[in-house]
């Protein structure tokens, strides 16, 4: 089998929270300023305490097989690229199988930080490729608000919560 991997559909999902710059200006010593010069970044999106890594990615992911005009049950295989799983056990995107209905679809989290996402999609490419599978659901999720230590300037300026 000769089969060309590629994107069929795209969704994404940001809370509704915003926590902004002259938010963190209360919180560590910084500046709207600041931040903008060295991230670019004037806003990030933070998770409710009812939303979670699987919660959000199943919301990204119901709106990317619909952009493929596909079903859940089209879905053979989710890989979900996160740092922040609801649990250890089970696995987010076991979660979100579930969550979706996508009931023949196997699944596994990778956590690999920032490159996460690239490495579940190499693989997506590798499994579609290899005829191993036809439809893989590839999922980048996070919940960092709820690991991100507020009081640490270098990094608190940088996280937020969402999925893709």
């Amino acid at each position: 089998m000769n089969c060309k991997a590629k994107i069929i559909g795209t969704g994404s999902y940001l809370p509704e929270k915003i926590l902004t710059n002259r938010d963190l200006e209360q919180l560590v010593e910084t500046s709207d300023e600041w931040i903008v010069s060295r991230t670019g970044m004037k806003e990030r999106r933070i998770a409710g305490d009812s939303e979670f890594t699987s919660s959000m990615g199943a919301q990204a992911a119901r709106r990317a097989i619909q952009d493929a005009g596909l079903t859940a049950e089209d879905i053979d295989y989710i890989l979900v690229a996160t740092l922040t799983p609801d649990y250890i056990f089970p696995s987010t995107a076991c979660l979100i199988q579930k969550e979706i209905g996508a009931k023949q679809a196997a699944g596994v989290d990778i956590q690999a930080a920032c490159t996460g996402y690239l490495y579940t999609l190499s693989m997506a490419k590798a499994l579609v490729e290899a005829g191993m599978y036809k439809n893989v659901l590839v999922i980048a999720s996070e919940k960092l608000s709820s690991i991100t230590n507020y009081k640490d300037r270098s990094t608190c300026i940088l996280f937020g919560d969402g999925a893709s």
